[in-house]
This record gives C-alpha cells, sequence and structure tokens, in this order.
C-alpha cells in the first residue's frame, strides 16, 4: 500500500518493508510450544542478539559496527518543543564525518596477514544517536563529495569505502585548509579507489613478476647467502616504477633514493637497471675495488646510477645514494645531494629533482636522524621541496614486535610534527599502493612538502636469509608461511576480472626467469673483474701524491681589493645596525694595511677568493650567519626591517644586491630562499637547526653532488 508513496515521507515516518516468518511444526520433529520459541530465537538474532551481526562482519572482514536494532527518535526533532533536538542530530552527522577523517584510518584493512576487527566508538553512528532508521533520511554533510546534502546511508558509504578500505589516510593534523581540502576533493568523490586502464594493470603485474621472480632466482641459485629479501614487500617495485613513470611525465629529470639493505638489491635491478651480471658478480665476491673496506655486505651498502625507462619510452635519470650499515643515516645525505643538483640546474621551484627514501618501520620510529632530518625539510637553507617516505613497514624490526619497538599507534607517528599526509596501504594490494603513490607526488608537487606511504607488509624470510624468525614470531610466521605472494593473489584478481589470460601471465614469469638464468650463465663465464682485496692506490700512485707540491694559495692586490670592497660595502637603502658601523670601518682599515687582518676577515677574504675564481662556498652551523661570538658578520640584517644582505656575493653580480627577507618573513616562498644565484659561484651562508648528525649529513650530501663548491659546516 506504500509502493507509490514518495521515499522521502516513507524515510521521514520510518516506514519500513516486513519479512513475515512462519513455523509449520511436525511433532515427530518440533513441538508447537518449541516452534514459538525457534521463531522467537530468530527474531532475537535478527535483532542482533548473541553476537549475531558481530560474528557475520568478522568472518567478512567487515571493519564496521553491524547496525543494531533500536527505536526510531525522529519525532523527538520534529517536535513542536523546539529545534533543539533537530539541530543536535544535524552537528552530530557532521560530528560524525569530522571523526572519520580524523580516526577512520583506525578501522581500515591494512594487515595483509591477519585481518583485525578494530572497532571505535566515535566511529559508530550510535554514538551519535543515529539508528537505522536514519539511514535513508536526509542530512547536511558540509560539501562532502561537493554536496550540501545527502541521505545517511551515503554519507556512510563514502566516509567508510574513503578512509577504512585497504588505503586510509592521516591528515587532519594539517593546519593548513587548503592541503586539507585538496586532499578531501581526490579522496572523497572517488572514495579513494583510482580506475586504472589494462596496460597499467598490466604494468604492474610485469613489476610484481620481475621481483618475485629475482628474489626466487637468488635464493634457488645462492642458498645461504644474505640478500635481505624484499619477499612480502614486493609491491615497493610497482610502487617505485609507477612514481617515476609519473615524474618523468611531469618534467621531473631526476630521482635520487636513499635505502637501507631491505630490498636493496631488487631496487637495483628492477628499477636503476644495473646489470644482473655485476650483482651476480657480487655474490660471486667480486666487487669493485674502489669500494674500500668492503665486507661480506658491501653489496647491500654500494650505490648506483641508472635511468627509468617510462612505457612510453622517456629517460628519467636515478641515483641510489651509498648508504653505511647504521640504519637511516643515509636520510640527510640524500636531501644534501638533491639541493646540491637542484641548484646546479636552476631548480628554484625544487620541482625537477625528487628525493625518495625507504626507511623500515622500527628504523623510521626508533632511530632520531629521521626526526632530525623532517625537522630540515621545511627550513630556508635546506628545502628540497618535499620528499616522498615509503615506509617497507615489516610489523618487525629484526626479532622485535611493534609493541616493544615504540609507544606510538603507527612507525610513521614522528611526522605528524612536520605536517606531512600519511598514507597507509596494505601490501597486498597494489593498485591501492600505486594511488597512494599518486596522491602523494601529487601533494609533494603541489606544496612541496614531505609525503608518507606506510606499506604494510611482511618480511617471508628473517632478518636475513641465514635467520630462523620462527624462534620469535612462531606465530606470524605461521601466517607468512601460508600466504600466497602478491603477485599470485594479483594474477588471481585480474585473472577473475579477465583482465589478462593464464597464459599471459606465465609467459611473462617464464621469459623473465629465463632472462635471470641467461644473465647468470654469462657471469659463470666471463672472466672475473679485479679482486675485492686489490688496494686503492698503488704503491707508485701513493709515492707521486706525496711528492706533489703544495697549490699556491696567494691572491693578488687587485682581488683584495675587489673582496674587501664588497665586504664593507652595503646598499644605499640598507640600514646596518649602529654596531656594525665600526666592524665595517675596522674591515675597510685591514683592507687599506693600516690594520692587521682578524679572523674573520681573512676567513671571508679566502670564500671571497674561492668566488672569483669561479667555485662556490656554502657554510652552515649554529650561529654562523653572524658567528657565535659575533665575529663572522657574513650575513648582514637590515636595522629597520630585518631583511638580509650577504656581502659577499656583490662578487659575484650585480643582480644580487636586493636583500632577501629574513626565513620567518620569506615563508615558503621557494623562489625567493637566498639571494644567491644558482649554478653559479656564489657564497651561501645559513644558520641551521640545533643539530649535528642530521645537519652533518646534509652537508656532506651536498658536497658529494656538488663537487664544484667548498661545502662547510660548523659545530657550535
Amino acid at each position: 500500500e506504500y509502493s507509490a508513496t514518495d521515499p522521502a515521507i516513507l524515510a521521514d515516518l520510518g516506514i519500513s518493508k516486513v519479512m513475515t516468518m512462519t513455523s509449520t511444526y511436525d511433532h515427530r520433529v518440533i513441538q508447537g510450544a518449541e516452534s514459538g520459541a525457534f521463531l522467537a530465537s530468530v527474531h532475537e538474532l535478527l535483532l542482533g542478539g548473541n553476537d549475531f551481526y558481530d560474528e557475520i562482519y568478522r568472518d567478512l572482514r567487515i571493519p564496521y559496527e553491524p547496525v543494531r536494532w533500536a527505536k526510531d527518535r525522529h519525532r523527538l526533532a520534529l517536535g513542536d518543543t523546539g529545534n533543539d533536538e533537530r539541530v543536535a542530530r544535524e552537528a552530530a552527522v557532521l560530528q560524525m564525518i569530522n571523526a572519520y577523517r580524523v580516526r577512520g584510518h583506525l578501522l581500515a584493512d591494512l594487515d595483509p596477514l591477519d585481518y583485525h576487527v578494530r572497532r571505535h566508538r566515535e566511529l559508530d553512528p550510535q554514538y551519535y544517536g543515529l539508528t537505522l532508521w536514519d539511514l535513508d533520511r536526509e542530512f547536511i554533510c558540509g560539501g562532502l563529495c561537493g554536496r550540501q546534502v545527502s541521505r545517511l546511508r551515503d554519507i556512510l558509504d563514502t566516509v567508510r569505502e574513503t578512509y577504512c578500505g585497504k588505503l586510509a589516510a592521516e591528515y587532519m593534523h594539517i593546519q593548513d585548509p587548503e592541503q586539507k581540502k585538496w586532499l578531501q576533493d581526490r579522496m572523497e568523490p572517488s572514495r579513494n579507489k583510482q580506475t586504472l586502464d589494462g596496460a597499467t594493470k598490466r604494468r604492474i603485474l610485469m613489476k610484481l613478476n620481475d621481483a618475485e621472480a629475482f628474489e626466487k632466482f637468488l635464493h634457488t641459485k645462492y642458498v645461504g647467502h644474505k640478500r635481505f629479501s624484499l619477499e612480502g614487500a614486493e609491491t615497493l617495485i610497482p610502487m617505485l616504477d609507477h612514481l617515476f613513470n609519473e615524474s618523468a611525465a611531469d618534467g621531473v629529470v631526476e630521482g635520487v633514493i636513499g635505502m637501507a639493505h631491505r630490498g636493496r638489491l631488487n631496487v637495483l635491478a628492477n628499477i636503476l637497471g644495473k646489470s644482473y651480471e655485476k650483482i651476480f658478480h657480487e655474490f660471486e665476491g667480486d666487487v669493485d675495488p674502489n669500494s674500500t673496506q668492503g665486507s661480506g655486505d658491501v653489496k647491500y651498502h654500494l650505490g648506483a646510477d641508472g635511468a627509468h625507462q617510462t612505457p612510453s619510452g622517456e629517460l628519467m635519470k636515478l641515483s641510489l645514494a651509498s648508504n653505511p650499515s647504521h640504519l637511516e643515516a643515509v636520510n640527510p645525505i640524500v636531501e644534501g645531494m638533491v639541493r646540491a643538483k637542484q641548484k646546479l640546474i636552476n631548480d628554484r621551484n625544487r620541482s625537477l629533482v625528487l628525493p625518495v627514501l625507504l626507511h623500515g618501520d622500527a628504523a623510521f620510529a626508533g632511530q632520531g636522524v629521521v626526526a632530525e632530518t623532517l625537522n630540515l625539510s621545511q627550513l630556508r637553507g635546506y628545502r628540497t621541496g618535499g620528499t616522498i617516505h615509503i615506509v617497507i613497514n615489516n610489523q618487525i624490526g629484526f626479532t622485535t614486535g611493534p609493541e616493544s619497538a615504540r609507544s606510538s599507534e603507527y612507525a610513521t607517528d614522528v611526522a605528524k610534527m612536520v605536517q606531512a599526509p600519511i598514507f597507509h596501504v596494505n601490501g597486498d594490494d597494489p593498485e591501492a599502493c600505486v594511488r597512494a603513490v599518486k596522491l602523494a607526488y601529487d601533494f609533494r608537487q603541489q606544496f612541496h612538502k614531505d609525503v608518507v606511504i606506510d606499506l604494510i607488509c611482511y618480511r617471508r624470510h628473517g632478518h636475513n636469509e641465514g635467520d630462523e624468525p620462527s624462534l620469535t614470531q612462531p606465530k606470524m610466521y605461521k601466517l607468512i608461511k601460508e600466504h600466497r605472494s602478491v603477485r599470485k593473489i594479483y594474477t588471481e584478481q585480474l585473472l577473475r576480472k579477465a583482465d589478462i589470460g593464464p597464459e599471459e601471465a606465465e609467459q611473462w614469469l617464464d621469459q623473465f626467469q629465463s632472462k635471470l638464468q641467461d644473465a647468470f650463465d654469462r657471469t659463470k663465464e666471463e672472466t672475473a673483474p679485479p679482486s675485492a682485496n686489490d688496494p686503492l692506490w698503488t704503491d707508485e700512485e701513493l709515492t707521486g701524491y706525496q711528492k706533489q707540491d703544495s697549490p699556491d694559495t696567494s691572491i693578488t692586490a687587485d682581488a683584495l681589493q675587489k673582496i674587501g670592497a664588497a665586504l664593507t660595502t652595503t646598499p644605499s637603502d640598507f640600514n646596518p645596525h649602529p654596531k656594525l658601523k665600526p666592524v665595517l670601518n675596522k674591515r675597510k682599515a685591514m683592507m687599506d694595511g693600516t690594520e692587521p687582518l682578524d679572523w674573520a676577515f681573512a676567513e671571508l677574504t679566502a670564500f671571497g677568493a674561492l668566488l672569483l675564481d669561479g667555485f662556490r662556498v656554502r657554510l652552515s652551523g649554529q650561529d654562523s650567519g653572524r658567528g657565535t661570538f659575533s665575529s663572522r658578520h657574513a650575513l648582514l640584517f637590515d636595522n629597520a626591517t630585518g631583511r638580509g644582505y650577504t656581502p659577499l656575493n656583490a662578487l659575484v653580480s650585480e643582480s644580487t644586491q636586493t636583500p632577501v627577507a629574513d626565513p620567518v618573513v620569506v615563508d615558503n616562498a621557494l623562489s625567493q630562499e637566498t639571494n644567491e644565484p644558482v649554478a653559479e659561484a656564489s657564497f651561501a651562508v645559513y644558520d641551521s637547526l640545533l643539530s649535528e648528525y642530521g645537519v652533518l649529513g646534509f652537508e656532506y650530501g651536498y658536497s658529494v653532488a656538488d663537487p664544484g663548491a667548498l661545502v662547510m659546516w660548523e659545530a657550535q
């Protein structure tokens, strides 16, 4: 009788469909009274008694609270006693939407090994007084997916699928409304799903094939060798592949990668294109003699240069920084390398050279250099335009579980201090992982900030292939032993959807294994490279080096006059501090020879001489601009405006005379970071953060990437 009624009226009145169940009893099986009791039990179950729906939700891996029977409170909101109840319900829906944006990740299906039912009261509609009768009623939703009003059912579907699936986001700790809105507009309308074409899906599967075949081949050919396998986290390879495909298409010319040992060989082979022959030679003990002080682990620490080729044939240069055994020490080094490379190609917007750091979960949470490097990310002298961080989250650190490795909910929580968005993603869902990479890269290019991807996966073998992990994690490794690889899971998914045929999938794997075997056979046939025990220097070379005379470091009187003039002259509209005037007058006397040179003037003269010879000079440290004891004054500040001026840069070009703003004044103005010309002779001096390990690593990395610069870090 209600079939022609407006659905909005039905929802408003709370009129629902009715199911009638009867029991015709057979006294040989069930008596009449028992039949009634049976119906009563069914009735109780349908209303949610005895955890009926909870068990179904758990078995079906549905992370939400089941809809429970409750009396409708809607008429209270429509009563004549005022609008307080109605306003409260509308506000409650907005509050619930915000709760999902903030805490929806707590319900997400992120662990590929073991599904955990996780609940949170603030993510249950009943917490806000909403019942099943409200599902088809419309509420104000505050612009969710571009709509001001929507049905509660649609609201719940949107926020749950966006924030509680295989990809979950933490971003509401960001203070900038524009950045939060940007993320919402890209996640909520699509419900954090990405429609991939057939070619992209095939590319993902191909890279999974490459990653798994490489590891299995090494495992077969080099039994007992340490290789710090990527198995369990093979999705990293299609993630990096997609990241560099996007970057190259966007005009990025180079990527610089820093990572520890886990999966390093796989990244070298399948991302940087290092030849299999070289990798196999290293397993045979033949290591480049230039890598001095090498040990059996040296192949996990060597750097490499390579090129990434996109499906369309574009090439993008890639560099993998060398790293020591000490976890995460490479982080600031990569940042320094990127900063130098950006300067050398005049990348003022910091969008053409991309830093990518790969971390372990225990190390990301436990190593202080991670926090130091994050703290560098938005500082004037150290910005690189944002770093893509991917945490290879094995859910274990050697033998230590998360409950013993950190006090925070996630390994990535330290990144919240710089308001970086964090994407947690299930490593067994390659398409969700590619989606996370796309979001991270686009955000980085838009806002020039760090982004973190928490790739939750597992480690199929122990810390290394000679380790027995089940001694300390028997339950986890029982699950791992029974767990199929991500390649198999994704292959089956594509086969079910008819995106590929079974012959095609097997053909790819066979081709790659055949390619590896051919390379292995060639390695056995080739003459081995020089032994790693060969000295770096021959006796003749060492003797010749020791006999070299010291170079002439003197400068001409004319050069001294030019440098002195630059150090003692300020722009006409610049107002030096009154206490600086005697310092500048004394420097004029030093230049004229009427006063002996002091340390600060001699040091600045040396820097100036390098500038005149066409070299770059970079100095950073705590209070290095003024000098700890108010002696250097390499950076002068206008007494009225607080704006800075670097006198030595007058030697480079007249165009550098415009004073730059103080770091506080120039907030995120990337194009005005310094008053130094890019990629030319210049002097840059920065007051650094109160860090030693992190900033020292940054300056070391800078010196590696720019050998034409004198790079100094000054301890306090």
